[in-house]
């Protein structure tokens, strides 16, 4: 093994570490914001939307990423809608996590007792107000350990945007293999930023859950 193909390497695999950070970064949002609207509607009193919030989970927990992403990336352009392999990117990483985060934020918020929302109800909050103040706060604390492994999970399968032509991670090393004859050295360098980042993840992960759990402010 040449240590000298590792160190040439890595200004190239930080800037696709980068990319990857951000593209999971932005698969996380739109997962998160999905997530909520459809937990939302499974709550909901129109038997209508919880059946599509239903369908919704099934459908994108059912669907592999790799599968995901392809349906997104040549789909869309045949019906005429033209988006970047950014774009298709980052909404397959979002669609694919939304239905899991759905399902572990409708647990988290079915350990809530009834009798908070009623009371809340009762003092005037609107409904929204009960979901941005008082269920969503607690059903965050509750279901953070399980967020924070998906978030993991996302970020590690991340890689397979690479076959749309993305430049993270997983594409930048392959194009060092190819171009260096070294593959080891530089697959090990992509393990060694894959798990830098997934580190600082659940680092980040086990902050937030003991401030929230002694209740300090961020």
């Amino acid at each position: 093994m040449q240590l000298s193909v590792i160190m040439d390497s890595l200004p190239y695999l930080f800037q696709a570490s980068i990319a990857t950070v951000c593209y999971t970064l932005g698969g996380i949002i739109v997962g998160a914001a999905l997530a909520i609207l459809v937990c939302a509607a499974r709550f909901s009193r129109s038997p209508i939307l919880q059946r599509l919030a239903r369908a919704h989970v099934s459908v994108f927990r059912g669907i592999p990423l790799l599968v995901l992403l392809m349906l997104i990336f040549y789909l869309l352009p045949l019906i005429g809608i033209f988006v970047p392999a950014s774009v298709s990117a980052v909404l397959a990483l979002g669609l694919c996590t939304s239905g899991y985060l759905a399902e572990m934020l409708r647990g988290a918020l079915l350990a809530i007792p009834a009798g908070q929302t009623e009371v809340a109800e009762a003092l005037g909050m609107t409904g929204v107000d009960v979901w941005r103040r008082i269920l969503l706060p607690q059903a965050m604390r509750g279901c953070l350990p399980q967020v924070i492994g998906e978030f993991i999970a996302l970020m590690k399968a991340s890689s397979l945007i690479s076959v749309i032509g993305i430049s993270e991670l997983t594409r930048v090393s392959m194009n060092i293999a190819a171009t260096t004859f070294r593959p080891l050295e530089a697959y090990i360098g992509a393990g060694i930023f894959y798990l830098a980042i997934n580190l600082c993840l659940a680092g980040c992960g086990n902050l937030a859950e003991r401030r929230l759990g002694r209740g300090v402010p961020a």
